[in-house]
């Protein structure tokens, strides 16, 4: 119940993101409340916030699935501490990795004069384009290492995957 209750509030916090990014790509009004009933919420804010709230309920979901999957019988030997805790997080960073990426290059497309700008009122660095190109750095290594963990998950992890396949169709 707690992996499902994680991943559904980080699939809405992915999709309140995606909303803001939405925003800034193609009006002016990040700065405008997110939702009038909470006047002081900015709509960049308010995507700042969900982003972390996605990191957070992601990586949680993915963790509990992967430990339930590899308990017996799922698995003839448990994984070493740690070692699903290390693919969810890099699961979790190819996915919004790959967000950020996207969002930003949309953003490139329709005001490019905004890159050398600073990507947040929170924060003073980074700018738009150095977030991007550290977002294509994280999405590199998050996908890299949830591959690689994948691969090295022995005949119990395929076992694993064929589920989770049977699982989404």
């Amino acid at each position: 119940m707690v992996e499902s209750a994680a991943f559904g509030l980080g699939y809405t916090a992915v999709l309140i993101w995606a909303g803001t990014a939405l925003v800034a790509s193609f009006t002016g009004e990040e700065a405008n409340p997110y939702w009038p009933d909470i006047p002081g919420l900015r709509t960049d804010t308010a995507g700042a916030i969900s982003f972390a709230f996605a990191i957070v309920g992601l990586v949680l979901s993915r963790y509990l699935q992967l430990e339930r999957r590899s308990s017996p019988p799922a698995r003839l030997a448990p994984r070493r501490p740690g070692v699903n805790l290390v693919q969810s997080a890099a699961e979790t960073a190819g996915f919004l990795g790959t967000a950020i990426v996207i969002y930003l290059s949309l953003n490139a497309v329709t005001h490019p004069f905004t890159l050398p700008l600073q990507l947040s009122h929170l924060w003073p660095w980074p700018s738009e384009g150095t977030a991007r190109v550290i977002a294509l750095g994280v999405c590199r290594a998050g996908v890299a290492v949830a591959r690689y963990l994948r691969a090295t998950a022995g005949p119990a992890g395929r076992a694993a995957a064929a589920a989770e396949n049977d699982d989404a169709g």
